[in-house]
């Protein structure tokens, strides 16, 4: 896991079944802590996968929206 952030134990004990879901792991949840998300139109669809991304351990979501939400 070269240059990935470690997790937590808090983070171990949140994520203790996508951690333990087969060729995904420790390594795969350090790469989505690493990784950086951009959602564009959060008022529908959008808003949905943002906060399912955020519930997966993401660790930088960018939200952009041009409208008004609703």
């Amino acid at each position: 896991m070269s240059n990935l952030p470690e997790l937590t134990s808090d983070e171990r004990s949140r994520y203790e079944w996508q951690l333990s879901v087969s060729d995904f792991g420790e390594e795969g949840q350090c790469r989505l802590k690493n990784a950086t998300v951009l959602v564009s139109r959060i008022g529908g669809v959008g808003g949905t996968a943002a906060m399912q991304l955020a519930a997966a351990g993401i660790g930088r979501l960018i939200l952009a929206h041009a409208g008004n939400l609703r």
